[in-house]
C-alpha cells in the first residue's frame, strides 16, 4: 500500500438543509472509522482556526485512493481534494534506526 496525503476542503452548497447537513456529517464520521479500520484512513488533522483538514491515506495507487477511499465519502460531493503520493525518507525517525 502507498501512503498519501490528502487535503480536503468542505464546502456546503447553498440551499442545502440542516438536517442533510448533519446527516451527511454523520455518515462521514462513520465511515472515517471504516476506513481506519481498514487501514486505509492512517491520520487526521484539522489545522488550527481552519475548515479544511489534512490526512494519510493508503491505497494501491492514486485511482484506488480517488474511487475506493475518497469515493466512498459521504461529503465528497462537497469536497476540495489535493492528493499528494508520498514515499519514505532516509531520515525519517519512524523508519528506525539501521546500522550499516
Amino acid at each position: 500500500m502507498r501512503e498519501f496525503l490528502v487535503e480536503i476542503t468542505t464546502t456546503v452548497p447553498e440551499g442545502i438543509g440542516a438536517d442533510e447537513v448533519d446527516r451527511r456529517r454523520a455518515a462521514e464520521a462513520v465511515r472515517a472509522a471504516e476506513l481506519a479500520a481498514a487501514g486505509r484512513l492512517v491520520r487526521l488533522w484539522r489545522p488550527v482556526g481552519e475548515a479544511r483538514s489534512i490526512g494519510v491515506r493508503r491505497a494501491a495507487d492514486e485511482e484506488e485512493l480517488r474511487r475506493e477511499v475518497l469515493g466512498t465519502l459521504p461529503l465528497r460531493p462537497w469536497m476540495t481534494v489535493a492528493v499528494t503520493a508520498l514515499e519514505s525518507h532516509p531520515n525519517d525517525p519512524g523508519r528506525g534506526h539501521r546500522t550499516a
